[in-house]
């Protein structure tokens, strides 16, 4: 018997843009990156070559998106993309805003943390990127 996907079954996600093909999702539950969205492919497939030339494009496209929106409300030091699914093997994009200050930097996020963060991010910033992917 297959496990269920966690991802394909969500529950309780912050959605901050959702197409018939993808979602865009603040995370909320790493504490050591707490400026940290995903970008995930609705349709179960693993790898990026899973998908159509079109629909890699788009996926792609989605993930600049978010990107250029995070960049605009954070102004980050550094943005993290990394589309990894050794632990669920969904296709989703991991767009993280870095800062100098955040728990891990220059470190990845998933690094053991070298401090405690000392960023302060605006309360309202998933609202802050849904409105800038919304305007486009």
């Amino acid at each position: 018997m297959n496990k269920p996907c966690p991802i394909c079954e969500a529950a309780d996600e912050d959605v901050l843009l959702q197409t018939d093909t993808l979602r865009v999702i603040a995370v909320h539950n790493e504490a050591n990156a707490p400026a940290f969205c995903r970008v995930i492919w609705q349709k179960h497939v693993a790898e990026m070559t899973d998908l159509p030339p079109h629909e890699r494009n788009e996926l792609m496209d989605m993930v600049y998106r978010v990107e250029s929106a995070m960049r605009r409300v954070f102004a980050p030091a550094k943005i993290n993309l990394a589309s990894l699914g050794n632990v669920v093997p969904h296709l989703h994009w991991h767009v993280v805003a870095r800062f100098d200050n955040d728990a891990n930097f220059p470190a990845p996020i998933w690094a053991p943390a070298q401090r405690a963060h000392a960023m302060a991010l605006p309360e309202d910033w998933p609202l802050q990127v849904k409105r800038l992917l919304e305007a486009v």
